[in-house]
């Protein structure tokens, strides 16, 4: 008896300092693993959305949730396919937006029914192994109209579709190791919690699965009984191979000591960045004298536009107060790129001031613009956002 009281005391530590672990390490990853599934889900749902794959479900808004709920995964026919899975993929996109933006991320909190909810939404959809032939009816659908956007879809749409695949592909792994860790934890306090409150009590000849289901009624009313961990508890406790299972268990919960981390030199490249951002403003000093040129060409074409007819339709015009029609030009060059001729119809008017607004903001970064000093006062990554 006196093995099981040191072994509650031993556990008992070593589950608090899991639950530091675990606050401070694994539950915060894991949040952060589910935003991105979610925002993974939430770009192609729009997107299913957008191609009339699924419609707009009207009472999406008014849905109020108190817990999570794992939506319907039963089969369905081909005639209620799109319905179904409108009410479904609906739901779904509710439940993980609950769960990242309302849901308490804490040991306390986060109790095995709940990681077992949890559990469910993440599965609900194999993204891992998003193909038509996949046994769960949701699972197949999703992938069947993922695959007719594929076909002929825009290079932008597609690109949407991968980062999405990513993200819930890529955020599968950890969160499946977080929620391992969690459940690790939960079932040994649950089983600790059993020990204090029922089997400690007990005589070793009295523990059977039976009697510590019956204690258990009468002393945790209202709580869930779970057999499985209950014969863990007899196991480790009342058997002859007790002693190395309780040192796994104390051994598979031991939090590993962190190294110190090596602080690595932080490299700034603040400085070529600015350089970069001076080289493009430079190219207003080359636009500005490309212009005039551009304006001398441009009156030496009209010279040669200037037909009788033109000059009558330009008078005509003035007398009725009328705008002029814009002057459009057939400009035919080479593709950089690809080497081959490109014919462009090109608006003057247009052309001319969006090249004279681009000077303007060019000048602005230039080595002695105005807006070179409130770029050198900015973090890395509000320099580059302004490259972009």
């Amino acid at each position: 008896m006196g093995e099981t009281t040191d072994y509650r005391q031993a556990l008992s530590d070593v589950l608090k300092a899991r639950a530091e672990w675990l606050e401070k390490s694994e539950l915060p990853k894991l949040k952060e693993e589910l935003r991105l599934y979610q925002t993974g889900f939430a770009s192609l749902y729009n997107i299913y959305l957008k191609k009339g794959l699924i419609h707009e479900d009207p009472y999406k808004q008014e849905t109020k949730i108190g817990e999570l709920e794992v939506p319907d995964s039963s089969a369905f026919s081909e005639a209620e396919k799109t319905d179904q899975l409108t009410l479904r993929l609906s739901n779904y996109d509710n439940q993980l937006d609950f769960l990242v933006n309302f849901y308490q991320f804490s040991v306390d909190f986060l109790t095995l029914d709940r990681i077992k909810r949890i559990l469910g939404l993440v599965k609900y959809i194999e993204w891992v192994h998003l193909t038509p032939d996949s046994q769960s009816p949701v699972t197949k659908a999703v992938a069947e109209m993922t695959n007719q956007i594929k076909l002929g879809t825009d290079s932008l749409t597609m690109s949407v579709i991968s980062e999405s695949l990513s993200h819930l592909n890529k955020s599968y792994a950890p969160i499946m190791g977080c929620l391992k860790a969690l459940t690790d934890y939960q079932r040994e306090l649950y089983k600790l919690d059993l020990r204090d409150s029922v089997t400690s009590q007990m005589p070793p000849g009295e523990a059977s699965l039976a009697q510590i289901k019956r204690k258990f009624a009468q002393t945790n009313t209202g709580k869930p009984f779970y057999p499985d961990l209950a014969e863990e508890v007899i196991k480790e406790d009342f058997s002859k191979n007790g002693p190395e299972l309780r040192e796994n268990v104390l051994k598979s919960l031991k939090v590993a000591e962190e190294k110190p981390k090596v602080v690595k030199q932080q490299v700034s490249y603040k400085a070529i960045l600015l350089e970069g951002v001076q080289i493009i403003g430079s190219t207003a000093s080359a636009f500005t004298e490309i212009l005039p040129k551009i304006d001398e060409n441009e009156v030496v074409l009209a010279s040669k536009k200037q037909g009788f007819w033109s000059k009558v339709k330009k008078v005509f015009a003035q007398m009725v107060n009328r705008e002029p029609e814009p002057v459009i030009y057939d400009v035919e060059y080479v593709d950089p790129v690809k080497g081959v001729p490109v014919r462009e119809k090109i608006n003057f008017g247009f052309f001319r001031n969006d090249l004279e607004r681009k000077i303007r903001t060019l000048s602005t970064i230039s080595s002695r613009g105005a807006g070179m000093a409130k770029l050198e006062s900015m973090q890395e990554e509000q320099i580059i956002a302004c490259l972009d």
